[in-house]
């Protein structure tokens, strides 16, 4: 992973994070080329900000607090794997494995040059844009198994 890490632990109202709760980390990374993303990444953070949103509340009796960290991947890391473009780990497991999905490819555009990007498949779906039920869905099987952040 190359780039900038920007990492987000308190509420989207700005309330800071809650010391008595445990901190769920939610890890996302993508390509960023000259400041800009696909399509499909932009699509998968509009749908990360609504998980972690309704993660807020529905953590909390769990005792856990989403934390969301971006990572951006500079061209040559791209090149090198663009499977690893627009992947999430929760607790530091991919998405895939708490959903019992599977990674899959198909072409993106603009940023990605045209490379056969990152899906998640799962039983008969495919989807591009990762949507915020599944990462929701992921996230409490995680916090249920009691998955510190890593």
């Amino acid at each position: 992973m190359a780039g900038r890490v920007d990492q987000e632990c308190a509420s989207r109202s700005g309330r800071p994070m809650d010391h008595g709760m445990k901190p769920l980390t939610i890890t996302w990374q993508r390509l960023v080329k000259e400041g800009r993303t696909c399509d499909r990444c932009g699509g998968t953070q509009l749908e990360l900000e609504k998980a972690v949103d309704r993660l807020q509340s529905a953590l909390a009796p769990l005792g856990f607090e989403p934390c969301l960290e971006t990572q951006q991947i500079d061209a040559p890391a791209f090149h090198a794997s663009p499977l690893e473009s627009n992947r999430i780990w929760i607790a530091g497991v991919p998405l895939e494995d708490w959903l019992g999905a599977r990674e899959g490819t198909s072409r993106c555009c603009a940023a990605c040059g045209g490379a056969d990007c990152r899906t998640v498949r799962l039983a008969d779906h495919t989807f591009e844009v990762i949507p915020a039920d599944l990462i929701v869905r992921a996230a409490l099987v995680a916090a249920a198994q009691g998955r510190p952040a890593r």
